[in-house]
C-alpha cells in the first residue's frame, strides 16, 4: 500500500483536473505559454463519452485558436443541410448553410489530450486521487501534486464542486440526455434537430463516419420518463434496433455565476457552460478552458495567483451574457402557450432559421437573435420574457 510518506511531491504552476475539451484546452494553453502543467483524469484515453459529437463553427474557431490546424485529426462527417422539426411539425430543410462537422467524442478527446501532452503538459491520465482544494493539491497513488492554481474541468458531476460547495449542480435545473449509437454508414440519413422531442429539450440525429448518434435531452425536472421520450423519437426516425443506451446529466445553461473559489477555477461543464437550447457544450468548453489558463498565466506573471478568479470572471462575461439571452429564448420556444407562434415564425422565416444556423456557426450570438425575435413578434417575446 502506498502511504503519504512514499508519495513523491511534484510542484506545478497549474493542475488541470479533467481532460475533456475544457481540460485539454486549458492544459494546451498553459503549457504553450511556458507554465508547468499537470493534466489529470481518472480515465485513460481514448474513453467513451456521451455527446452528440457536433463540432459547430464556433467550436472550430476556438479549436483553431487554441490547438492550431484547420480541423482536429479525427474522422469527421461534414454536413451543410439541416432538417428541422418542432413538436411533431416539419419546419423544413435548410441547405448549403454553415456546416457542422460530426465525429466521435472518444476520438476527439483523445486527439486533444495528445496535443496538450505534446505541448508539454505532464500526463497523469488514468489515475484517481484525493483533492485538497485549499492548497490546491492532489494526492495520487504515487505522487502528490501541488500547484498555485487548479483548473477544475471535471464535468457536470464535478468532484471539485462537491468538495467546495457540497453539490455539483442544482437538481431542479439540471438537464439529462439519453443517447444511442446506430452502427453503419447511412449517407441518406439527414442531420436532424427536433425541438420538443423531450420536454423543454430537443432530439438529434447526427450522421457520422462510423454510424449515427441519436439522442434526446431536456430539463430533468420536466421529464419524468426520458426513456419513453427516446423510444418515441426512435420510432419517429424509423429505428427499430435494440441499441445500448447511454445517459448523462447536462448543465443546460445553469452556469456558475462565480466560476470558482479561491485558487480554483471551473471550466466547461463543471462551470455549467452548456447551451440551454441545443445542449452544445464543446465550444464553450474549449473557450473557457483557454480563458481559465490565460487568467492563471496573467495572475502568476504578476506574482498573485489569488487574482486569477477575478480575471477569469471578467473573461467569461460574454459567455455568461449569451447564456442568459439563450435562457430567455428558451422560454419563447418551449412554453406551451407560446409554442404555436414559435413554430409559425421558425417555419415562415428563412431569416430566423438562417440566424439560428449562423449562431451555431459562431457568426452571431444569442443577443442579436433574441432582439430579432422580439422585433418580429413583440407581444410573443414580451410574454416570454415577463413569464420567466
Amino acid at each position: 500500500m502506498n502511504t503519504g510518506a512514499s508519495r513523491r511531491t511534484e510542484r506545478f504552476d497549474v493542475i488541470v483536473l479533467g481532460a475533456g475539451p475544457a481540460g485539454a484546452a486549458a492544459a494546451m494553453t498553459a503549457a504553450s505559454s511556458g507554465l508547468k502543467v499537470a493534466l489529470v483524469d481518472k480515465a485513460r484515453f481514448p474513453r467513451n463519452k456521451l455527446c452528440g459529437g457536433g463540432i459547430t463553427g464556433r467550436a472550430l474557431r476556438h479549436y483553431q485558436r487554441i490547438f492550431g490546424g484547420t480541423l482536429p485529426d479525427v474522422p469527421l462527417e461534414r454536413r451543410g443541410d439541416f432538417s428541422f422539426h418542432a413538436f411533431g411539425k416539419d419546419l423544413g430543410v435548410s441547405r448549403n448553410v454553415p456546416p457542422l462537422h460530426l465525429g466521435m467524442r472518444y476520438q476527439l478527446d483523445d486527439a486533444l489530450v495528445r496535443q496538450a501532452i505534446s505541448a508539454g503538459a505532464a500526463d497523469f491520465t488514468g489515475v484517481t486521487g484525493t483533492l485538497d482544494p485549499t492548497t490546491p493539491a492532489l494526492d495520487l497513488p504515487r505522487h502528490r501534486l501541488e500547484a498555485k492554481i487548479l483548473i477544475a474541468a471535471d464535468g457536470v458531476n464535478s468532484p471539485t464542486a462537491r468538495s467546495l460547495f457540497g453539490t455539483a449542480y442544482d437538481p431542479s435545473k439540471i438537464g439529462f440526455a439519453l443517447e444511442v449509437e446506430r452502427p453503419g454508414v447511412d449517407p441518406k440519413r439527414p442531420l436532424r434537430i427536433d425541438f420538443g422531442a423531450a420536454n423543454w429539450g430537443y432530439g438529434w440525429q447526427f450522421p457520422k463516419p462510423e454510424g449515427t448518434t441519436i439522442g434526446v435531452g431536456g430539463v430533468l425536472s420536466r421529464n419524468a420518463d426520458m426513456k419513453s421520450a427516446l423510444k418515441r423519437y426512435l420510432r419517429v426516425l424509423d429505428v427499430s434496433e435494440n441499441l445500448p443506451v447511454k445517459g448523462q446529466f447536462l448543465p443546460f445553461g445553469d452556469f456558475r455565476k462565480t466560476p470558482g473559489k479561491g485558487r480554483v477555477l471551473f471550466a466547461g461543464d463543471a462551470a455549467g457552460l452548456v447551451d440551454p437550447i441545443t445542449g452544445e457544450g464543446i465550444a464553450h468548453a474549449l473557450d473557457s478552458g483557454a480563458l481559465a489558463a490565460e487568467a492563471a498565466r496573467t495572475a502568476l506573471a504578476k506574482g498573485n495567483p489569488d487574482d486569477a478568479l477575478a480575471k477569469y470572471m471578467r473573461a467569461l462575461h460574454p459567455i455568461h451574457s449569451d447564456l442568459r439571452y439563450a435562457r430567455v429564448l428558451r422560454n419563447v420556444m418551449f412554453r406551451e402557450a407560446l409554442r404555436p407562434a414559435f413554430i409559425r415564425s421558425f417555419r415562415a422565416s428563412r431569416t430566423l432559421r438562417g440566424d439560428y444556423l449562423r449562431l451555431m456557426a459562431g457568426e452571431v450570438d444569442y443577443g442579436p437573435l433574441m432582439r430579432k425575435t422580439a422585433a418580429r413578434l413583440p407581444q410573443f417575446a414580451w410574454r416570454a420574457i415577463i413569464g420567466r
